[in-house]
């Protein structure tokens, strides 16, 4: 296997639905056994209150940091990778984040793809704020 093939397959924003079918197509191969895709979708609660829908906003360069974060993923842990998330307004059942990782075996895919998700939720300037069924919405992690 050649060193471009654990390379970042598909790095985006998109104000569009995501398609998981298309994430998972960007890694798949006849090199991998395992493939997990990862995704997060808008839930109608959190915290005990009614959630009606979401608002993602995102930093211009929020693309190039997600892309950084999956070359560094790739890099380290010698995987394709491929993460799309969403911005704007989201209804319940919405795709928000769409992630996929191949790998030959199943525990290196589910590793790499747990800490990918885990990485662009922390690193990646993009911001949720969650509209309640009550009228009242709120940030969150819109600090730091």
């Amino acid at each position: 296997m050649t060193t471009t093939e654990h390379t970042v397959r598909l790095a985006r924003i998109s104000d569009q639905p995501l398609d998981p079918a298309a994430v998972e197509a960007a890694v798949t191969g006849p090199h991998y056994g395992a493939v997990v895709v990862f995704t997060g979708k808008v839930r109608d609660h959190d915290g005990g209150q009614a959630v009606s829908a979401l608002e993602y906003s995102a930093h211009p360069d929020a693309e190039r940091f997600l892309h950084k974060i999956c070359a560094e993923l790739a890099e380290s842990s010698g995987v394709p990778v491929a993460a799309v998330h969403r911005v704007g307004a989201l209804t319940i059942g919405d795709a928000a984040i769409v992630v996929a990782v191949a790998a030959a075996h199943r525990a290196e895919a589910f590793t790499a793809c747990a800490e990918l998700v885990d990485r662009i939720k922390h690193d990646v300037p993009i911001w949720k704020r969650q509209l309640f069924a009550d009228g009242l919405s709120e940030w969150v992690n819109a600090c730091g």
